[in-house]
């Protein structure tokens, strides 16, 4: 626990010069306190003292947060246990927390960076699908924005679509800004309702989560196309997180994702996960140094671009027949 405090302290203060230390740091660290990690490392082969740079870094399969107990030291210090959605019958993805404020303080700390006070807006959070299951990060995450908006027209909404348009065009003239956070099919939904809508020059769209099974696959112009027009916005905005990692990435438009500070992507080829990919896309690995007390390198099933000025676009998943929510939008 008390490693656990001390990563926390570095991270606050974190600078981009610092990143690699710190990540060589976590290398060691988890190699020696999660049994998970240090043993994907000896089944590979692979000595925690040869790493020496980033490019050295191994990264564990995101689908041992499906099988396995990912955590560094005892179990005693797990207080939360975030919980991916999944299908019927599936079998989801479990991250094991040692301190659900730390993920909430974290998760505000990067909005906050990208979009300012969260006492400067009014969140609306159109969540069906996440508001109906336990354990969902995201709903910890946006009730918490709720809380800190310190707004009581701020709220969660499920299929109250009517109710949703009102609290908008009761909100349209005020001086705050407004986040409409929502899963992507809801925010289809509600701009196919034949509900008239105005818009406002202080709405901030925000789409996340995908489909969940409810609507048929869109390609993210189709998507993005259809809400810019209901709700009358220039861009529609996307968070890009998921239930393995503590950190969040934002785009402010055109699925485009400019990374924080504490995360790092690297692209591996597509047909060979040990070795990087020698184009601009690739199947993305992740740094999440947020990750201290699991595991900070996982190697996701996501597809990535990176585009001609250095920002991140999320394509797609390998395996098309277990969608991951919050990427399905291909581009």
């Amino acid at each position: 626990m008390q490693e656990f405090k001390s990563f926390s302290k570095r991270l606050e203060t974190l600078t981009l010069d610092q990143f690699e230390d710190f990540a060589l740091d976590l290398v060691q660290f988890q190699a020696q306190t999660n049994p998970i990690y240090g043993a994907y490392l000896q089944a590979r082969k692979i000595n925690p003292v040869g790493i020496q740079k980033l490019e050295d870094i191994p990264f564990l399969p995101i689908q041992f947060f499906k099988d396995a107990t990912v955590f560094c030291g005892s179990t005693d210090a797990i207080t939360q246990i975030f919980s991916s959605s999944g299908t019927t019958g599936a079998i989801t993805s479990k991250h094991l927390l040692w301190s659900e404020e730390f993920y909430l303080d974290h998760a505000q700390r990067l909005f906050e960076k990208e979009y300012g006070s969260l006492s400067d807006f009014h969140v609306l959070a159109l969540l069906p699908a996440y508001l109906e299951r336990p354990g969902s990060s995201l709903v910890a995450m946006a009730s918490h924005f709720i809380r800190e908006s310190n707004s009581e027209a701020s709220g969660f909404y499920l299929y109250n679509q009517e109710e949703l348009l009102q609290q908008l065009g009761t909100l349209a003239n005020g001086n705050r800004k407004v986040l409409l956070l929502g899963v992507t099919f809801a925010l289809l939904d509600l701009a196919e309702s034949q509900a008239g809508f105005d818009g406002f020059p202080n709405l901030i769209v925000m789409e996340t989560g995908g489909m969940k099974g409810r609507r048929r696959e869109m390609i993210r112009e189709e998507v993005h196309q259809r809400l810019r027009a209901f709700f009358k916005v220039e861009q529609i905005h996307s968070e890009y997180g998921m239930t393995e990692l503590l950190s969040q990435v934002y785009s402010k438009g055109k699925g485009k994702y400019q990374l924080p500070s504490c995360m790092r992507v690297m692209l591996r080829d597509l047909n060979d996960p040990f070795s990087p990919s020698t184009r601009s896309q690739g199947g993305i690995n992740v740094i999440d140094l947020a990750n201290f007390h699991s595991c900070a390198f996982i190697e996701t099933q996501d597809i990535g671009f990176w585009d001609e000025n250095g920002f991140l676009e999320v394509l797609g998943r390998f395996d098309h027949s277990e969608l991951r929510g919050c990427n399905l939008l291909v581009s």
